[in-house]
């Protein structure tokens, strides 16, 4: 070993300073033995050359420190994988393998409702109604109309709309034949000693549209409470026949118009007929009474502001008319002129009458359904 170390030795001392690097290929990086140190220095005074030993310990420590940081990096990486894995399959384990469809969260679950701005829960038809009725004024009534109590507006709630209407016509001949049967049962009505109203037909029908305010919204009973405010158009048409019967005194059937006095000597008729084609303003109060799965009763009661008055017309047969000095109408031109004058007087009398009240009643009850 002496002998390899000398001959060494002599080799490095013979090499000049460029040559640094193929000692360094000799003997790697490891650090430069002291002794060669030394005599590198007495030999070519470039000690400072030498301090890259220092450098390369230096780096040496810096790699390993790295390396360790590498290192423990990946060890702390592959913790958390191994941990995640555990979870992964602990939460597996823990899934139910049951049917979902039959769980109590699934069968309870229900589909969200359409929302509106002012209410989540309502919805149409929410608010929709129909009714059918009856109205002793204007026939058999029905409407159609929105009502939605269940608005979270406080005016929303209070507010509705209907469009009414109603007819005779399809209980006419019924209505007429009981009407009929009820007055001739008591002999008719009796207006004079020797007149009788007997044989009436009637005939009506209206439509419209109304608002309804409910000052109490939903209020349990009071809820139901409502004024209305709309408008009518109309038509009342009334036929009624009179009849007169001779006195049993005297074998006559007297009556007056416009204060003169007529008679009749044999058993005779006559005809009252009565039009009112009204239209107007309506006003009126009612109630929606609940029963059940939205059904209800509804009352209405109310009036139209008609500036028209019915018109009437009276038919009194002029043959074997007589006044009260017994003079024909038929054959007295003079006589029959006054006869019509009389006429006349007691026709616009009873417009004059009429007139006066320029309302027309309308009353309706029935059945109704609020989705």
């Amino acid at each position: 070993m002496r002998k390899i170390s000398f001959i060494s030795l002599i080799t490095v001392m013979s090499l000049p300073a460029f040559a640094l690097g193929e000692v360094h290929e000799m003997y790697g990086k490891e650090p430069v033995p002291p002794e060669i140190v030394a005599q590198y220095e007495k030999q070519f005074g470039k000690a400072e050359v030498l301090n890259e030993n220092e450098e390369i310990l230096k780096t040496e420590k810096v790699e390993q420190a790295e390396d360790a940081a590498k290192t423990k990096e990946v060890e702390e990486v592959k913790k958390v994988k191994e941990i995640k894995e555990v979870e992964v399959k602990e939460i597996k384990k823990d899934e139910p393998t049951e049917d979902i469809s039959e769980t109590k969260e699934y069968k309870d679950f229900k589909e969200p409702e359409y929302e509106t701005p002012s209410n989540p829960k309502a919805r149409f038809p929410h608010g929709l109604e129909f009714g059918v009725g009856v109205s002793p004024t204007s026939g058999l009534n029905g409407f159609i109309g929105y009502n939605n109590k269940k608005f979270d507006s406080f005016w929303a709630k209070r507010f509705g709309i209907r469009f009414d209407f109603a007819s005779f016509s399809p209980i006419k001949n019924k209505l007429n034949k009981e009407i009929n049967e009820t007055v001739s049962e008591e002999g008719g009505i009796e207006i004079d000693d020797t007149l009788k109203i007997d044989n009436i037909s009637l005939d009506a029908k209206h439509y419209g549209a109304m608002i309804d305010f409910y000052p109490f919204g939903d209020t349990w009973f009071l809820g139901g409470w409502r004024v209305s405010g709309g408008y009518f158009f109309g038509k009342l048409d009334l036929d009624a026949g009179i009849y007169g019967t001779p006195d049993p005194e005297n074998g006559k059937v007297k009556f007056e118009l416009n204060d003169h006095k007529y008679y009749y000597e044999d058993e005779t008729s006559a005809k009252v007929m009565a039009d009112w084609k009204y239209n107007g303003p309506y006003l009126g109060t009612g109630f929606d009474l609940g029963l059940f799965w939205g059904f209800k009763i509804y009352f209405d009661a109310g009036v139209v502001f008609t500036g028209e008055t019915a018109k009437f017309d009276l038919n009194v047969p002029e043959t074997g008319l007589k006044t009260g000095d017994g003079i024909s109408v038929e054959d007295n031109a003079e006589v029959n002129a006054q006869f019509q004058i009389d006429k006349q007087k007691e026709l616009d009398d009873a417009r004059k009458e009429i007139k006066d009240y320029p309302y027309y009643p309308l009353v309706k009850i029935g059945f109704m359904y609020r989705f």
